[in-house]
């Protein structure tokens, strides 16, 4: 099994008491007068998700925002930054956690060797007020993480924007926008490009409640993809139920003139999607 489906596998059975905890953690910690609990949740998951490697305090490696409160818990979003300096080595992967949510990872990114990614953007339902951590691996196999703490509830469950109907008559679609670079330079692989990439798709966490019907929507979410450019990869993730409906994912890299960029995704029903599109050198 894979870190992500392991773990969605062992907190599944908890989704009746996660889903009361929406509500019961936020009125404990105002009737104690705490904004922050305890990170018990992180104490028992560690060991599931990392084994026993230690994990250290990220000391700027990399650094995580989000809104202490959300505006809406199924769309919080969060910002990762990374140092790539010589002294703290290059990051491999960024495993991104949710403590209290039914499936806590909510992703593992890996990114290519020479992309040098600097920034990830995405959006995560978060379904009781919890800690969000971002563990990074460095080259050297050391983990550093980082964490803030979110006040939102009923995220995972919350009804889906659109109908099922709309979603299914625009899955897999693909949208990509490039922002130009302000860094200086105009050689190759000398300044990073930002982008970002939406793809239409319900995210399905097998927890929300069709209106209509009032029966349980099935999970059916985006479970892997890959950006790459040319032949070299520049981030591939594997996905779980607390990435938002219609993916979104804004990330700063290395890019090379003249080479497409490619999309690669897969859901959890097999369907995949692909699309890929010219990057001009006028674009950096």
């Amino acid at each position: 099994m894979t870190i992500v489906s392991t773990i969605r596998h062992n907190r599944i059975i908890s989704v009746v008491l996660l889903t009361l905890l929406a509500t019961a953690v936020p009125l404990a910690a105002g009737a104690q007068g705490t904004t922050v609990p305890a990170s018990t949740t992180w104490t028992s998951l560690k060991g599931d998700v990392f084994g026993q490697k230690a994990v250290e305090p990220a000391n700027g490696i990399i650094t995580i925002e989000a809104p202490k409160r959300a505006e809406d818990a199924a769309l919080v979003p969060i910002d990762l930054h990374f140092k790539t300096d010589a002294t703290s080595g290059r990051i491999k992967t960024v495993t991104l956690i949710v403590d209290e949510n039914p499936s806590p990872v909510a992703a593992v990114f890996k990114f290519g060797k020479d992309a040098g990614v600097t920034h990830l953007a995405t959006r995560l339902r978060v379904n009781a007020y919890s800690y969000v951590r971002a563990i990074a691996e460095t080259e050297d196999g050391k983990l550093h993480m980082t964490e803030t703490f979110v006040k939102a509830s009923g995220g995972c469950s919350a009804p889906a924007l659109k109908n099922q109907d709309e979603a299914v008559a625009s899955l897999g679609k693909m949208k990509l926008r490039v922002f130009p670079s302000s860094a200086p330079g105009s050689e190759p692989m000398t300044r990073a490009t930002e982008m970002q990439l939406m793809i239409r798709h319900p995210n399905n966490s097998g927890l929300q409640m069709d209106q209509i019907t009032r029966y349980y929507i099935p999970a059916h979410f985006i479970q892997g993809l890959t950006v790459s450019q040319g032949d070299r990869l520049i981030m591939s993730m594997e996905g779980g139920i607390s990435i938002s409906e219609d993916p979104n994912f804004r990330f700063e890299f290395d890019a090379k003139p003249g080479e497409d960029v490619k999309v690669e995704a897969a859901d959890t029903e097999g369907k995949k999607f692909q699309n890929e599109w010219p990057l001009q050198s006028s674009s950096l």
